[in-house]
């Protein structure tokens, strides 16, 4: 005995927002990118974080007499993001880097 699903077809809106062809998969995919959006928003707070963290680092070395950058350990987190996530976590750790401390 051969069992039917029951799949709605969605509007053409929701399949060129989603990419879905079903509503089953636009309900799916709108959840999964609230969570998406969700975390964005977590990672982007957690950057500017960081950012401030960097700021006071670099105050406290320049006021020291130190340099603005310190070479060795920018190496280590580049390093240890592409230990984590590979060659696209080499050039994530850059950006942050960047962020941070601006361009050298």
């Amino acid at each position: 005995m051969t069992t039917t699903t029951d799949i709605t077809a969605v509007d053409s809106t929701t399949a060129e927002r989603t990419g879905a062809r079903t509503v089953e998969a636009a309900d799916v995919i709108a959840g999964a990118r609230e969570r998406i959006d969700a975390l964005d928003d977590r990672i982007i707070g957690l950057v500017q974080e960081r950012m401030a963290v960097s700021a006071v680092i670099q105050r406290e070395r320049i006021a020291s007499g130190g340099r603005r950058v310190n070479l060795s350990r920018e190496m280590e987190i580049l390093s240890h993001y592409r230990d984590a996530l590979g060659k696209s976590g080499t050039a994530l750790a850059m950006t942050l880097l960047e962020l941070s401390r601006g361009k050298i």
